[in-house]
């Protein structure tokens, strides 16, 4: 039997782009369901449970920021922004809203097909080849087959790009890691210079895993270089 098809869900109010990205994504291997209205986000993320969302922010009934903020809230399927405005403002607040990629309009089809296989291999090549067991570092434990991560007993909703960025960490915890290396193995090379990015997803990751942000005991900057995961009992 065949395996399915992953399904991308492309929520869009642009009648001629829906009807083109549809198109090329489904001649490129992936099955397509569209919402053309804000309104009805949610519920078609609930119902399609896709593999990934295309999301963009300018929507008639609730804007693309806040069903990213929404959905993240829910769910850490990755979700791409799409919009006609290249706005660094406007670019944070959807990677503080919870997004894993940005991309602007106009773009090239092959530019977001590559950036959608990128999210769904990192996805799938974690499921499939790190270890089976999880592991913990002080109070947070890793499953790396669930994706999931608990401090203590309660579970801690995560971002496709913020769980593969603690991932990352906590592999490697003791480890100075540089900005340009977390970047470019969980954005891509040409995310290398992007350090709003990256600062954004280690502030967000604070907020979650910290009991207190302002005074982080597991995620250490190290100056002028990076970040290092560290057991609280050796801060």
């Amino acid at each position: 039997m065949d395996a399915p098809l992953p399904l991308i869900l492309l929520i869009d109010d642009d009648p001629a782009i829906t009807k083109s990205l549809a198109s090329n994504l489904q001649n490129h291997g992936f099955e397509v369901e569209t919402v053309n209205d804000g309104s009805q986000a949610l519920e078609a993320a609930e119902a399609f449970q896709p593999d990934a969302i295309l999301l963009d922010i300018v929507l008639a009934g609730m804007n693309g920021l806040e069903i990213c903020r929404r959905l993240r809230a829910q769910s850490a399927v990755p979700i791409i922004l799409l919009t006609a405005r290249d706005e660094e403002d406007l670019r944070i607040q959807g990677l503080e809203a919870g997004a894993d990629d940005y991309l602007t309009k106009p773009f090239y089809f092959r530019e977001l097909l590559a950036r959608i296989r990128a999210i769904l291999r990192r996805v799938e090549l974690d499921r499939q080849t790190r270890k089976s067991q999880t592991f913990s570092i002080g109070r947070i434990r890793l499953d790396p087959i669930s994706r999931r991560v608990y401090k203590d007993h309660r579970e801690i909703e995560l971002s496709a790009r913020e769980y593969d960025l603690l991932a990352l960490l906590m592999n490697q915890a003791g480890q100075a890691i540089s900005r340009e290396a977390l970047l470019e193995e969980i954005w891509g090379k040409e995310y290398s210079q992007d350090y709003r990015t990256l600062f954004v997803h280690i502030h967000w990751l604070r907020l979650k895993i910290e009991d207190d942000p302002a005074d982080p005991k597991y995620i250490q900057n190290v100056r002028a270089f990076g970040y290092r995961f560290t057991h609280p009992e050796s801060f």
